[in-house]
């Protein structure tokens, strides 16, 4: 009788307890909605693809609709908590439209750069790198070429910044995955600065091996710019991990690892890294799965990107990465990324700080772990914060943006 009545005590403690900890997941929801202030998307029909840049304290956004087979790229600015009415910067019908392999979007002044994809043979993945530059509502110069290898292979993953008199752009290039020894192919990293008025001037190899599909991450810091991406050994060994590129003193300094998580990988995760600067203190975030546990780190560097200090762990596990990441007004930093909790996926933002303490995570949205739903982004302008992710029902895809205080 005893141990019935022990059983039920214990039986009644541990409902109580569960039901305790619903009480407190329900009023941190709550809590987290209340949050937020959705802002209407200024994009129509099946929309995705959205690209956020805060640049000068406005909001920027590019993003691709669909007509049928027709793909849209267009541009809007945040201002008077309006946007503007969209500009469709190109179309076509020869698009590699991709999940991952998304426009990336500069500001420099009144000038814009956007890229898009555009088919170059019949293979897959055969496709060059397209840009165009608006400065107002003038066209300066459109759809022209990035990489001018003339080969007929993937070109992609593209990140830009303003630089001095342009932009500085990165990108993956694939001239050497058509090698006749299928030993020698490989995907290799270059950069060029793009000119205000189109001209394109460099153009460098700055990585000859890296992980083929991958997003790179470029920013500009008090000694010029630094990219980050995913590395790839030129071993039999596969490891993967995130590198650093450094422009110093006229020069690309030799990649080396962000911090060797020694993941080996036979293939490419399709999960890259992100950046942001403020003065000489760089942030890094990425994801890994070494040792078969899936994460999200932190890093901060407080020299430009020379050192790094020790990472700090984000995700509550099982982490599916996708991550963004920017710096706020007091030195700590935003970063956002995908989880699943429970039977659904998360998009969640957490503070971290340069000593490595972090505050709780933020939930943003319910999301989706389908590839559709892309890359979330996240930009801050003062202490508001702006997050904008592809919204997935059925086969319809929309673009969500809301913003809340920090």
């Amino acid at each position: 009788m005893r141990y019935v009545i022990l059983l039920l005590v214990c039986f009644t403690f541990s409902c109580k307890q569960k039901e305790e900890s619903l009480k407190v997941e329900e009023t941190q929801e709550i809590l987290s909605e209340s949050l937020f202030e959705k802002i209407e998307s200024p994009s129509k029909g099946k929309a995705h693809l959205p690209k956020l840049v805060a640049q000068n304290g406005t909001l920027h956004m590019s993003w691709v609709e669909e007509e049928d087979s027709l793909a849209i790229l267009k541009y809007a600015t945040y201002k008077n908590d309006v946007w503007t009415s969209p500009k469709t910067i190109t179309s076509g019908t020869d698009w590699f439209v991709n999940w991952a392999d998304f426009p990336a979007l500069a500001i420099n002044g009144e000038t814009v750069l956007t890229n898009i994809l555009q088919k170059s043979d019949q293979g897959i993945y055969d496709y060059d790198i397209k840009l165009n530059l608006l400065s107002g509502d003038e066209v300066v110069k459109s759809n022209f070429l990035l990489n001018t290898d003339g080969v007929a292979a993937e070109h992609g993953f593209v990140s830009m910044r303003p630089y001095d008199d342009g932009f500085y752009v990165t990108w993956l290039d694939g001239r050497d995955t058509k090698n006749e020894k299928k030993e020698d192919n490989q995907m290799a990293l270059r950069a060029a600065i793009v000119g205000l008025d189109g001209t394109i001037r460099e153009d460098s190899e700055i990585d000859a091996r890296v992980c083929d599909c991958c997003n790179t991450a470029i920013a500009i810091t008090y000694n010029g710019p630094v990219v980050v991406y995913r590395d790839r050994s030129d071993t039999e060994e596969e490891i993967r991990d995130t590198y650093i590129v450094r422009w110093v003193d006229g020069a690309w300094t030799t990649p080396k690892a962000v911090y060797n998580d020694h993941w080996k990988l036979n293939g490419c995760p399709v999960n890259g890294p992100a950046i942001d600067t403020q003065e000489e203190n760089l942030v890094v975030t990425w994801f890994t799965a070494s040792g078969d546990d899936a994460r999200v780190l932190v890093i901060f560097s407080q020299d430009n990107g020379a050192t790094f200090g020790i990472p700090v762990r984000v995700d509550a596990g099982k982490a599916i990465g996708r991550v963004d990441t920017t710096f706020l007004q007091d030195g700590s930093a935003l970063v956002s990324w995908l989880e699943p909790r429970g039977e659904e996926i998360v998009l969640q933002a957490m503070r971290v700080y340069k000593d490595g303490h972090s505050d709780d995570p933020i939930t943003i949205t319910t999301t989706s772990a389908q590839r559709a739903s892309g890359f979330p982004q996240l930009e801050v302008i003062g202490s508001k914060v702006y997050a904008a992710w592809t919204d997935l029902q059925g086969d319809q895809s929309t673009i969500e943006v809301v913003s809340f205080e920090i």
